[in-house]
């Protein structure tokens, strides 16, 4: 990783680090895709947010780390673990009828996702094609902006008025 790169490469591992989150008329929908994909995803680390992964681990017999519920911080801890490259990608089946109370967390959860260029899927038919990608089963390699660099370009430009 090059500092004064444009883009760092990162690498996903072939054990992905999955973050399993769904808003409330969610839940039940996603608990079904687990238990339905179980085979494959208890190959990968899950977590998840709050009830979700209490339900997900009582019904689909898969274990997951829990994080805070969303409305209580647990979309932030799960954008923070992005950050931190202990996520590797999300399944978020969000609900776009219902307003939530902690909508902004939620678009920050999902801003941080795009800016570190982690997979993303929002309901089911997405979350089925990423799981059933064929790079679930080995590494992948991706690049993320060097917010570094654009930043120190940004300080020179700003000092140069």
């Amino acid at each position: 990783m090059i500092l004064n790169d444009d883009y760092l490469t990162l690498t996903i591992g072939k054990q992905k680090k999955i973050a399993l989150i769904a808003h409330d008329t969610k839940k039940r929908e996603l608990v079904e895709w687990v238990k339905e994909n179980s085979e494959e995803l208890k190959k990968h680390f899950l977590c998840g947010t709050g009830t979700t992964a209490r339900l997900i681990a009582e019904e689909a017999e898969l274990p997951v780390r829990a994080y805070n519920s969303g409305p209580l911080g647990g979309d932030q801890q799960v954008g923070a673990k992005i950050v931190e490259g202990a996520i590797d990608m999300v399944v978020f089946f969000w609900d776009p009828l219902e307003a939530q109370p902690h909508d902004p967390d939620v678009k920050a959860l999902l801003r941080i996702a795009v800016v570190y260029d982690i997979p993303i899927a929002n309901n089911r038919a997405t979350a089925d094609f990423m799981l059933h990608s064929k790079y679930m089963d080995e590494e992948y390699d991706h690049q993320i902006i060097n917010y570094n660099k654009k930043t120190q370009e940004r300080m020179k430009a700003f000092m140069k008025k």
